[in-house]
C-alpha cells in the first residue's frame, strides 16, 4: 500500500514535535526537540515555532527540487 501524500505535524509522547505521513506508523520524517529552557523562553509556544520551522524547511526543499542543489559557497550556517 502506498504511503499517504498527506503530512501532519504532531507532538509525540516524549514532547518532541514531528512531521510524519498521516497514515504511516513508520518513523517520522522530521523531529524537532526543544530543551526545557527553550520551551520556557517560548512560554509554551514551542509547537507554533516548530510548525514555522517545518514550513520554512518544506519551502527550501521545494526550491532545491526546482532549482537543484545550491552552490557550497552560498550555504552559510550560523
Amino acid at each position: 500500500m502506498p504511503s499517504s501524500p498527506f503530512l501532519e505535524i504532531v507532538e509525540l509522547e516524549n514532547g518532541k514535535v514531528a512531521l510524519r505521513r498521516s497514515d504511516d506508523e513508520a518513523a517520522p520524517l522530521v523531529v524537532i526537540e526543544f530543551s526545557g529552557e527553550a520551551q520556557d523562553f517560548l512560554q509554551g509556544h514551542y509547537i507554533e515555532v516548530a510548525k514555522a520551522m517545518i514550513n520554512a524547511g518544506m519551502q527550501v526543499a521545494g526550491q532545491v527540487m526546482e532549482e537543484g542543489e545550491p552552490h557550497a559557497e552560498d550555504r552559510v550556517l550560523h
